[in-house]
């Protein structure tokens, strides 16, 4: 056997005691391949050259050949000694199912970190948002600096004097009767001379005025 096969005989030996399962040797060509860069043949030679010296086991089931690890070199294992193998599988698999919990709770930080603005990039908008708030207290200063603004007081006299102006036109157009003369017409809808200069124009035929209320 040469060097090479002797090693490849052995990192087979290695892993198929480490793993103490049934596998073909696809299944070990397939396991191996990626860390060792083994060959099929050569797996395939090393697995028969390890059972024909008895250091494994093979077993035919139909046409696909199984080896596995010789059991005599391990050593009995009692009851009590599954039972503490079961509760190690237990506790082992509480603290993967914790830490895959941690992976998942650390893989949606980093996307939301991923999500979020660089510190270059918020400088970048500190920067941006101070020209416009520079810009927003320029014309308020503008604004409060004007003259000509009117003021509060101003404002409430003007809505007062508009609030007596509306009372009274609606006070005298209740005075105005609900009929109109019907000859002497100056215009369509309109009134005659002596009936204009009373009431006014823009009047039509049932003596209503054909402009609304003021809001």
């Amino acid at each position: 056997m040469s060097k090479k096969d002797a090693s490849a005989a052995g990192l087979v030996l290695s892993y198929l005691n480490e793993k103490n399962r049934p596998y073909s040797a696809q299944d070990v060509f397939c396991n191996l391949q990626k860390q060792h860069g083994l060959g099929k043949a050569a797996v395939v030679k090393a697995v028969e050259h390890l059972s024909q010296e008895g250091k494994i086991r093979e077993k035919l089931y139909g046409k696909q050949k199984i080896y596995f690890a010789d059991q005599a070199q391990f050593a009995d294992v009692g009851d009590a000694d599954l039972k503490a193998m079961d509760g190690r599988i237990s506790e082992l698999s509480g603290q993967l199912q914790t830490l895959a919990q941690a992976c998942r709770q650390l893989d949606a930080d980093v996307k939301e970190l991923n999500r979020s603005l660089t510190t270059q990039e918020m400088a970048v908008e500190i920067t941006e948002l101070r020209k416009e708030c520079d810009g927003c207290q320029a014309r308020l200063q503008k604004i409060k600096s004007a003259a000509n603004h009117v003021t509060p007081e101003e404002t409430e006299k003007v809505l007062k004097e508009r609030n007596t102006y509306v009372k009274e036109w609606r006070k005298r157009k209740r005075l105005v009767p609900t009929y109109c003369v019907r000859h002497d017409w100056i215009h369509f809808g309109g009134l005659s001379q002596e009936q204009e200069a009373v009431f006014g124009g823009g009047w039509c035929r049932d003596g209503r005025g054909l402009q609304s209320d003021p809001a």
